[in-house]
């Protein structure tokens, strides 16, 4: 039996799974996946930040700054859904997640020009850029509004805020300087119209440690302009600097007497006076109200002018309105004022026990009244024609008495100096035109005719004399005899008086026998 033939089969060859076609495009994808993801990680958030304009950004060019570095890019302007604002999408630098929170602001730097500062000038050259400040909250944020102008004050610069109440706001403008002792120490940050309507509401910061010097008895006023007052020193100017006479500002002081006080906290309110002349006037203690009554022009009177008694500040005016007198149809002029009671010399200090002060100050009031004390309206400068209510002593005035029960009592008045000379040069026209000028005419030259009458019978008579008086005639023989009588008589009376001057004993004793 022939031996078995081996049974063959065919192996086939082992082939591997993957391809080195396959390895090149693997490795491609895995680095650019490993790529991407780094950039996205290096690339750091995305922010959208809405803006009034688009004025000066364009995506892909405008950048975002922090400090002068570069901190971001826009990458896309667009507007919103309802067209009224812009958004633009800024992509951030790695490592700027600590800056997008709650407080941060951004804002567009431009060429700008705001009070007595200048800013954004770079951006003429380099184009407009958004600047950021970084805040201090923990809260995490992605999407903010822009400021529509930088802040005047950044949070890295040491002071405090303080809050100004003024019913004017003047020049003061964002970045007006603020000045104590005319150094400039801080600026006005923002301003706003009370609700009301009847103020202005001005923040101000005071850089450190000048905010040290603000205390609650600071005062603050407008240093806007040149200050101009003449007074019996002569004339004085004052003013804060050339800065505030172009731009205007605002100045403060504490006052050299009364008690040192505690620096004031941060938010504190104070108020704007119109001039330092105000801010350290006094304020009224327990003001009472009064009415005057003029029969006179109010022109040149304002309400807040003041008030005078023989020269010192006693109050200001109120109120002042037109009024017609029910009885007699004449028109009148009202004028309200406040009084302080102290400056009259009425202090509570000085009320005795158990007495009213109320009753005291009546007491006072009523005999100034009786012994001539009158309101009157004078003239405080005839450049600017002010005028102002003062009261003095006048010599026999018409009787006056102070009703009390009226609301707000009356005080009399007595007619300006302006009135009174009116009234007289009327008084002295009104003589003129009652003289009987024609008849005083026709009297004058029926006077002159006589004169020149009796001028004629004394030119006759002097002709005559010449006649009588000629020598030889009987007249000129009786004047010498006389002549001659009157100087014998004149030679007695000066033999007489030189013997009255050696014998002055003689008037007594009589003439005696002469030795």
């Amino acid at each position: 039996m022939p031996d078995p033939v081996p049974e063959s089969r065919t192996i086939s060859k082992r082939k591997t799974r993957l391809s080195l076609v396959w390895v090149v495009p693997i490795v491609a994808a895995l680095a650019g996946t490993w790529v991407t993801v780094a950039r996205i990680l290096a690339e750091g958030p995305k922010i959208e930040i809405t803006l009034k304009t688009a004025e000066g950004l364009e995506a892909g060019k405008t950048k975002l700054r922090y400090n002068g570095v570069d901190v971001g890019d826009v990458t896309e302007v667009r507007l919103t859904d309802d067209h009224k604002h812009v958004v633009a999408t800024a992509q951030m630098a790695t490592h700027t997640e600590g800056f997008l929170v709650e407080d941060t602001h951004f804002w567009v730097v431009r060429p700008r020009v705001s009070g007595a500062s200048i800013s954004g000038l770079g951006t003429l050259i380099s184009g407009a850029y958004i600047g950021m400040e970084i805040g201090e909250s923990k809260t995490s944020r992605r999407k903010f509004e822009a400021l529509d102008a930088p802040p005047v004050v950044t949070s890295d610069v040491q002071g405090r805020y303080f809050e100004l109440e003024s019913g004017d706001l003047g020049s003061l403008e964002t970045g007006t300087p603020i000045f104590f002792r005319r150094l400039q120490v801080g600026q006005v940050v923002s301003y706003e119209l009370a609700q009301d309507g009847l103020s202005f509401k001005i923040k101000v910061f005071v850089d450190a440690p000048y905010d040290q010097y603000v205390n609650p008895n600071t005062r603050f006023w407008h240093a806007s302009g040149i200050d101009l007052s003449l007074s019996a020193s002569g004339l004085s100017v004052q003013t804060q600097s050339v800065l505030s006479i172009l731009v205007g500002g605002v100045a403060f002081e504490t006052p050299a007497t009364g008690p040192v006080l505690p620096p004031a906290e941060a938010e504190a309110r104070f108020t704007l006076f119109d001039n330092r002349e105000k801010a350290f006037r006094p304020a009224a203690r327990d003001p009472q109200t009064y009415v005057l009554i003029f029969h006179e022009s109010l022109r040149g009177l304002t309400v807040g002018a003041p008030v005078e008694f023989r020269g010192i500040p006693v109050g200001e005016v109120a109120d002042y309105s037109a009024r017609v007198d029910a009885r007699t149809f004449q028109f009148i002029a009202s004028v309200t004022v406040r009084l302080d009671p102290q400056r009259f010399g009425v202090g509570v200090g000085d009320l005795p026990p158990g007495q009213d002060l109320e009753v005291v100050r009546r007491s006072l009031i009523d005999s100034l009244v009786t012994h001539g004390v009158r309101a009157q309206l004078q003239t405080g400068s005839l450049i600017t024609g002010s005028r102002f209510v003062s009261f003095d002593f006048f010599a026999n005035p018409p009787p006056a008495r102070v009703d009390w029960a009226a609301r707000p009592p009356e005080l009399p008045t007595i007619p300006g100096e302006l009135q009174g000379m009116e009234t007289r040069i009327a008084n002295i026209i009104k003589k003129l035109d009652e003289v009987p000028i024609k008849g005083v005419v026709d009297d004058l030259r029926k006077a002159i005719t006589q004169v020149d009458g009796t001028l004629t019978s004394a030119r006759g008579a002097l002709d005559n004399a010449g006649t009588l008086v000629a020598p030889g005639s009987p007249l000129s023989t009786q004047m010498e005899n006389t002549l001659q009588e009157l100087s014998r008589a004149a030679q007695a009376l000066r033999v007489l008086v030189d013997y009255l001057e050696r014998h002055p004993e003689s008037l007594i004793r009589g003439k005696g026998d002469d030795k």
